[in-house]
């Protein structure tokens, strides 16, 4: 029995193709549907870079409130899809939550499926950038192999081949 699931979305340009997956699954079981995206940390160029040109004190402020309202702004995005895709059904009951956590996407992904105790998993075989030429993800392939719960993974073939069609 599926009560909940955890659509994990890379925000791509794939995702609207994926969440009406996650909407479908979630509408057809009844079930509590949760959203995560992860941020990838920032790279260790890229904070050696603001390093050399901020001091300390600004350092730390853009981490402790940069961070948050960029999480925040990614939040409010999730739910402003989900009501463009629900249109005027404004039916966001089944919506239960929307998370936006920084670490290893694959890592990520897999807690919040943990510490939600959801039934099911849903995601996409690709992020953005990958080719259709690349037969899964890094992360997919990740959370093929690691996910403790059944997934259910779009694949990005099925989405180019409805396009074409």
């Amino acid at each position: 029995m599926i009560r909940s699931l955890l659509y994990a979305t890379d925000l791509g340009v794939y995702a609207p193709f994926v969440m009406q997956h996650a909407l479908a699954l979630a509408r057809t079981f009844g079930a509590e549907l949760y959203v995560i995206h992860a941020v990838e940390p920032m790279g260790q160029f890229a904070e050696s870079l603001l390093q050399s040109y901020l001091d300390e004190h600004t350092l730390d402020q853009l981490h402790s409130q940069g961070v948050g309202t960029v999480m925040a702004n990614i939040e409010q995005r999730v739910l402003e899809n989900f009501r463009e895709e629900l249109g005027e059904q404004a039916d966001l009951a089944v919506l239960k939550a929307v998370r936006v956590r920084q670490g290893d996407p694959a890592q990520v992904i897999l807690d919040q499926a943990q510490r939600l105790s959801v039934d099911l998993l849903v995601f996409g075989s690709h992020s953005a950038g990958a080719g259709v030429d690349v037969p899964l993800g890094r992360t997919a392939v990740r959370l093929l192999q690691l996910s403790p719960v059944p997934v259910y993974m779009v694949p990005l073939a099925q989405h180019l081949g409805r396009r074409k069609g």
